[in-house]
């Protein structure tokens, strides 16, 4: 028994007056038709026909599409004794549906043959891509595909400007202005052949006025150092987990908070223990850099879902921020100590939130921290209300400070601190909770500004009691066990004797 018939045909990379004559003839002739995507220039021909573009809605990665694809078409040609399957470009060219076809052995499979993308673009590109020894790469692979290499490359499946920013990621020692040619509608009447950079490969709809689309393309002609790709491999993961992990889809911005500052403090505890005499503590610091990473990562995954941002625009605006903010290093200013530096970086934040409050007045906008007609500015605009309560106390007295509202030493700093502890002895003396309270956060308000200017960092001063208190309670908890003692049955008396001992033997 015979077996049933597939007949595969392409449909070229877009004018229909490329479409071959064997290819037209061979629709003609069926009756059961299926098209891949009608978002094709020449879909059209294929009249009466069954699209898949409802399995692209349907499932979260093409191995999933191509996969329902060729089992449709399988099953209709089982039950009709035959069928006809169009694809875009040429059957032989990028097509894991044909592939899967063809490996069905239930199946007697004809591919005809058809103009493909690939061969507009050499003529746009003027090249010979076997003298010029150009690698074939998937967008989508590009990482894995093109590392340890420099190209050149041409770079298909460029659909839309999320896959451009993953392969502009897939590049981290990239100068910029390496050189790539956008190959886009090749054939059609909208045809455009844009010469352009590294840097603004994820930027052609505000450089060019061009959206990526499945008939976008990209040519790469040599790259000065090869792919590393980790990072971007780490962001294809990070789309990997949002598309088919229900937790992961479930996430948002919000939700993902708690997360982001548990992993800051975990990667705080490692560099807290980290020993330079000891390589093996770089483990855990590695870890949970990585960690936290994936948290960023998280986060503009969401966002590019969103068509709001990407994390090319992460790294972009704090490239461009850092090289602004050290004119020391990049521009004609000198600075020759560290303070120099501080007080270099401090004018620039005050000129660049001057800048901010400025534009945005012109503009007529008012987003949070900024303020109404009316009303006075938000002077601690930028400073983040979620830091930690002693890092947010610093943060504060120090933008007070720029402009004069400050103690000119620590003695008057101090001063103030004894006058907040004597109003938190005569509120506790009250027993009102609420007083008690206002009262405690002032005293503890005013613990900062001493820290601050005895030059000292609060958070840090506070972490490092908190972890000299651990080191000794433990020790205390040892004298006791090895006396045979019960520290929860010691009165005041053993137990300041025990700390006290404690205390000697870890100075």
């Amino acid at each position: 028994m015979s077996r049933p018939v597939v007949t595969v045909v392409g449909l070229g990379p877009g004018p229909i007056g490329l479409v071959t004559q064997e290819t037209i003839d061979a629709i003609a002739a069926s009756t059961t038709r299926f098209v891949r995507t009608t978002r094709h220039p020449s879909a059209s021909l294929v009249d009466q026909a069954v699209s898949f573009d409802d399995e692209y809605e349907r499932h979260d990665t093409f191995a999933e599409v191509y996969a329902a694809i060729a089992a449709r078409v399988a099953d209709a040609a089982l039950s009709n004794g035959s069928a006809l399957y169009a694809v875009p470009g040429s059957p032989g060219v990028l097509e894991d549906g044909v592939r899967r076809l063809l490996a069905d052995a239930r199946l007697d499979v004809r591919v005809l043959s058809a103009v493909s993308f690939l061969d507009l673009a050499w003529l746009r590109l003027g090249i010979d891509p076997v003298d010029v020894g150009v690698r074939m790469v998937d967008a989508h692979r590009f990482a894995e595909a093109a590392a340890n290499s420099t190209g050149p490359f041409l770079v298909a499946q460029c659909h839309a400007d999320w896959v451009l920013s993953q392969v502009k990621l897939a590049h981290e020692s990239a100068r910029g202005d390496e050189r790539v040619v956008v190959l886009h509608h090749l054939g059609l009447a909208d045809e455009r052949v844009i010469d352009t950079t590294w840097d603004d490969l994820d930027r052609l709809e505000r450089a060019h006025e061009l959206t990526a689309d499945h008939l976008t393309s990209l040519y790469i002609p040599q790259l000065a150092e090869p792919v590393a790709g980790e990072m971007a491999r780490l962001h294809a993961l990070a789309r990997t987990l949002r598309e088919q992990c229900p937790w992961d889809r479930e996430q948002t911005h919000a939700s993902l908070v708690r997360y982001l500052i548990e992993e800051t403090y975990e990667v705080v505890d490692a560099l807290n223990a980290l020993d330079e005499d000891d390589p093996s503590t770089d483990d855990a610091l590695i870890e949970e850099l990585g960690d936290l990473l994936y948290q960023i990562e998280f986060h503009t995954t969401i966002a590019e879902q969103q068509g709001r941002f990407s994390l090319a625009d992460v790294a972009r605006t704090t490239h461009d921020k850092l090289v602004r903010r050290h004119p020391h290093v990049f521009g004609d200013v000198q600075a020759t100590t560290a303070g120099d530096v501080v007080t270099t970086w401090d004018e620039i934040k005050r000129a660049e939130r001057a800048a901010k409050s400025a534009g945005t007045a012109r503009d007529g906008v008012t987003p949070a921290g900024t303020a109404r007609d009316g009303d006075a500015p938000d002077f601690f605009a930028g400073v983040s209300r979620a830091a930690p309560s002693l890092s947010l106390a610093q943060k504060l007295q120090k933008r007070a400070a720029e402009v004069g509202f400050d103690w000119p030493d620590v003695r008057g700093a101090s001063a103030k601190l004894d006058e907040e502890i004597a109003e938190l002895r005569v509120a506790a003396e009250t027993g009102d909770p609420a007083v008690v309270r206002m009262e405690l956060g002032d005293v503890l308000f005013s613990v900062v500004n001493v820290a601050r200017k005895l030059g000292l960092d609060a958070e840090t001063a506070l972490r490092g009691a908190a972890d000299k208190f651990v080191a000794r309670f433990t020790r205390v908890q040892q004298l006791a066990s090895q006396r045979g003692v019960d520290l929860a049955e010691c009165d005041l008396v053993q137990l300041d004797s025990l700390w006290d001992e404690a205390k000697r033997q870890l100075n």
